[in-house]
């Protein structure tokens, strides 16, 4: 299985940017993939997660209304769209995945130890 992360940068408060995560090598592609995020000096925190199979989503509180997660099953991809950004959005975003079940699982798909497979990171910077 691989991740492969992009779509990170350099925005001014309430600019957008799309992160996209590429997925391949899960069987029948059937996953689901969580977004992370990491600022210096911070824990870990999930933001968001998507299934493959019948587009179950979640979202942290702080970014509804601001971020969309969407899928492309025929591309294999699953985005991260992020609206409206703010300061405090500043971090590494990382894609992980696992089995579809974990998005959706109130317990489950918040914490980065049930995601087997991590992608590198991709560097967000909300600065004007």
């Amino acid at each position: 299985v691989q991740l492969q992360a992009s779509g990170g940068g350099l925005v001014q408060p309430g600019g957008s940017l799309r992160l996209s995560c590429e997925v391949s090598g899960f069987p029948y592609n059937y996953y689901a993939i969580g977004w992370f995020r990491q600022a210096p000096g911070k824990e870990r925190e999930w933001v968001s997660c998507i299934s493959s199979t019948d587009g179950t989503t979640g979202l942290t509180d702080s970014v509804k209304g601001r971020f969309t997660i969407s899928r492309d099953n025929a591309k294999n991809t699953v985005y991260l769209q992020m609206n409206s950004l703010k300061h405090e959005d500043t971090a590494v975003y990382y894609c992980a995945g696992d089995l579809p079940a974990v998005c959706g699982s109130y317990y489950l798909e918040k914490r980065s130890s049930e995601y087997t497979y991590w992608g590198q990171g991709t560097q967000v910077t909300v600065s004007s």
